[in-house]
């Protein structure tokens, strides 16, 4: 089927975008814009409320929906993660249970779940295969979300193993880019640190404080790439897909195939923001997974790979954070 029709009804293929409103959703909603020969569906939370399963079975039954792009999910850095686990699996699952069944139910033609690489083993093999899916322990500071997302991957395999459906899974590398949470205590590694560099010049002070040894490697990947890969993920035929997927590992890498330290990456926002001070390391904060490089072959066999350099993506979204967040942080500036 092509991007444009709909198995459902006479028109436009019925697109909906699960989470819009997030970083994920928003790059998603933005990339899919540049398709005019389909129809963009969208809720708010107010609107829709994911974890309420009455009130998503009667969003599918009412809207036609040919395709989901399942980017909704309760999202946050380590100390976020470990001090709210329950939250973490508990919302994430409800969330995909609903929509992949409502999904089935309603005769979606296609559905793709984005999960995340901390579904890997803490010490997997680096870079990370698809096939090293419970190969091994997970990282316990964010096992329970880790849990969740495996959970949706398998709820995917099982819904087209029983019943035939067409439900893929991305697992992208670590995210960042406009509309990412910003926030010191919740937020992933490159955000907080995009905001901590950003109130260190801002305030004159002469140090900036990095968890940990600052030793561990990170992927990251800018979110209109990931916006990118999943549309072209969504876009290939059935057969293309599974020529690189198989029924028991069936999700697909996402990632850049290149990593860092996190202290070269404290390096980079140190030069992109202008802080000419000292960046000191707080080796009593966690770690986290030592290194997190996904293999992202059989993605480069589908033909993508990503276009946005480290360098350029931090330095876009280190002027899109001071352009619209800056406001908000009034008391540290001050």
């Amino acid at each position: 089927m092509s991007l444009t029709s709909s198995p459902n009804a006479a028109g436009p293929c019925r697109v909906y975008v699960a989470g819009h409103l997030g970083m994920v959703g928003s790059a998603l909603v933005r990339k899919l814009e540049m398709f005019r020969e389909h129809s963009i569906i969208t809720r708010s939370r107010q609107e829709l409320d994911l974890t309420r399963q009455s009130e998503v079975e009667s969003f599918f039954a009412d809207e036609h929906i040919d395709r989901v792009y399942l980017a909704a999910a309760k999202v946050g850095g380590i100390k976020a993660n470990m001090e709210m686990p329950a939250d973490f699996i508990r919302e994430n699952l409800q969330i995909q249970t609903h929509v992949i069944h409502a999904a089935f139910s309603a005769g979606v033609e296609r559905l793709l779940f984005l999960g995340s690489s901390c579904i890997y083993p803490r010490l997997a093999q680096q870079p990370m295969l698809e096939d090293a899916l419970m190969s091994g322990p997970l990282e316990p500071s964010n096992e329970a979300y880790a849990v969740a997302k495996i959970a949706g991957i398998k709820m995917c395999e099982s819904y087209r193993h029983q019943y035939g459906c067409d439900f893929r899974s991305v697992m992208p590398t670590n995210l960042y880019g406009p509309n990412d949470n910003f926030d010191l205590d919740s937020g992933h590694v490159l955000p907080a640190l995009l905001r901590k560099f950003y109130t260190a010049v801002a305030t004159g002070s002469e140090t900036v404080t990095v968890w940990g040894s600052g030793r561990p490697r990170r992927e990251f990947l800018h979110v209109d790439d990931m916006a990118a890969a999943s549309v072209h993920t969504m876009n290939l035929t059935t057969a293309q897909y599974w020529s690189v997927a198989t029924p028991r590992c069936s999700h697909i890498n996402v990632g850049t195939g290149t990593d860092v330290s996190i202290a070269q990456l404290a390096g980079l926002i140190s030069g992109i923001s202008g802080f000419s001070g000292q960046i000191q390391f707080d080796p009593d904060m966690p770690d986290g997974t030592p290194r997190k490089l996904l293999d992202i072959s059989r993605l480069r066999a589908l033909g993508w790979e990503a276009e946005l350099s480290l360098e350029e993506g931090l330095a876009q979204t280190y002027a899109w954070m001071v352009q619209h967040e800056i406001n908000t942080w009034a008391d540290e500036t001050a």
